[in-house]
């Protein structure tokens, strides 16, 4: 084995390349209770719910602050939201965008999901589903990928597949790749593109930054921490290199083009730029963005920094560029 790198602890200035907005997220302590997660089912379903509590006033304010409305159901029997934007653009009249939220496969049922599909909705003229997918305890893998594939099936139903977007971040962002895999198993026609941020594509730990940017990403924080625990626990004891988890091992021969996400202090910076390279070497067209100073996804967490409005926008002008009309 190669002998590792040693470094000096250092103290790590917040940049003054971005706006203050962002500057504030980037300055924020660590993560409270990172390396602290429940030991027992019901434990994480109540961690979730108390999620779900704390942040349903800070997603309305944000759908009243960007003009969309949010509409609730169910789709082939699954939890949906649909968001649409207070003017849907005219290229965009035939187009759904379908929105997988990220939570480490436990995190934000309900609203607490929605603030993704709120931005790119805004942001972007589309109309969006929202798959509030099962979680554990609920259910385990693969019942979020099974779910997510159900309703992205439905919507596309009647239509031209290439006019349907994927976009998730986090979980989110590995369950779009990981939905693009099983279709080519179910001999699926691909959606139109994807836009997959900060990917967790690879949870098996591999990967320079979960090293280089460990205790410097103040979301996940480290590779030992809650996000680990939580995708451990969806995973059921199932292989964690299985490509329905880790679809950075998976066969992307055929994908439709790809947009990635990531910032350069995010954990999962590696991962996200592994998968562009991935898709890259198969000749498919994957832009990848990587934003300064963020930790993991820092790009969407308020809609009033114009980090959000920036990266929102190059989102929905990769949809606009590759989605059929």
């Amino acid at each position: 084995m190669t002998k590792p790198l040693n470094i000096p602890a250092r103290s790590l200035p917040v940049p003054d390349t971005v706006s203050t907005g962002m500057q504030a997220l980037i300055a924020a302590p660590l993560r409270a209770g990172w390396n602290n997660f429940p030991s027992t089912p019901e434990g994480w379903r109540a961690l979730a719910e108390a999620g779900r509590k704390a942040a349903a006033p800070n997603v309305a304010a944000m759908a009243e602050r960007l003009g969309v409305k949010v509409e609730s159901g169910t789709i082939g029997g699954v939890r949906v939201h649909t968001v649409t934007p207070a003017a849907i653009a005219p290229e965009n009249r035939n187009r759904t965008l379908v929105q997988i939220h990220g939570g480490c496969y436990v995190l934000n049922p309900g609203e607490a999901g929605l603030t993704e599909a709120l931005l790119i909705a805004a942001f972007g003229g589309f109309k969006v589903v929202a798959v509030d997918y099962r979680m554990p305890p609920e259910a385990y893998f693969p019942a979020a990928l099974d779910d997510a594939v159900t309703v992205w099936q439905a919507v596309a139903a009647g239509g031209d597949p290439r006019r349907i977007g994927l976009i998730g971040t986090s979980a989110g962002g590995a369950l779009v790749l990981a939905m693009g895999l099983r279709a080519k198993q179910l001999g699926l026609p691909m959606p139109g593109a994807i836009a997959s941020g900060t990917p967790m594509s690879d949870i098996t730990k591999t990967g320079d930054s979960f090293y280089t940017n460990a205790m410097i990403d103040n979301v996940l924080v480290s590779t030992d921490g809650f996000c680990d625990a939580a995708a451990r626990f969806y995973a059921n004891g199932h292989d964690l290199a299985d490509p329905l988890l880790s679809p950075v091992y998976g066969d992307m021969t055929g994908f439709p083009p790809v947009i990635l996400t990531t910032g350069t202090r995010d954990l999962l910076l590696s991962n996200t730029v592994r998968v562009h390279r991935k898709l890259r070497g198969l000749g498919i067209a994957a832009d990848l963005h990587v934003y300064e100073g963020q930790s993991h996804g820092h790009y969407g967490r308020d809609d009033r920094n114009p980090e959000t409005a920036e990266a929102f926008g190059e989102i929905a002008a990769f949809f606009k560029a590759h989605l059929a009309g």
